[in-house]
């Protein structure tokens, strides 16, 4: 994984959690506000844990001394932004194309495995 991309996983992971929250809250009529949660931002912070192992870092201090604090410092935004609440239009408008992108990019990345798998 590149280190770019990495860096606004957290950030786009939880976008998409938000837009699910969003249009769930449209669906069942609840046009109200859906609060920027710590624990998706947290959740968004592990996933992007989880993966680091995978990125391509362009230097090698960069693995402990950039992937640590960074991911600390997102976890510690996602806590600050807690009590904001944002209107479910706008979570369901901005999240759920960016769940939609999440979904393509990972069949993209599914079907690549696939083609490379068959090559060996």
């Amino acid at each position: 994984m590149d280190q770019r991309v990495w860096l606004v996983l957290p950030f786009v992971f939880s976008a998409a959690v938000f837009g699910l929250m969003g249009a769930g809250g449209l669906l069942i009529g609840d046009w109200s506000s859906v609060p920027l949660s710590p624990v998706v931002s947290g959740a968004g912070v592990a996933v992007a844990a989880a993966v680091s192992g995978g990125v391509r870092w362009r230097r090698s201090w960069q693995r402990n001394w950039l992937r640590w604090p960074y991911l600390a410092a997102v976890l510690v935004l996602g806590v600050v932004v807690g009590a904001v609440e944002v209107p479910a239009l706008a979570a369901a408008v901005v999240g759920l194309p960016v769940l939609m992108g999440l979904v393509f990019q990972c069949l993209v990345q599914s079907d690549e495995n696939r083609h490379t798998a068959g090559c060996r």
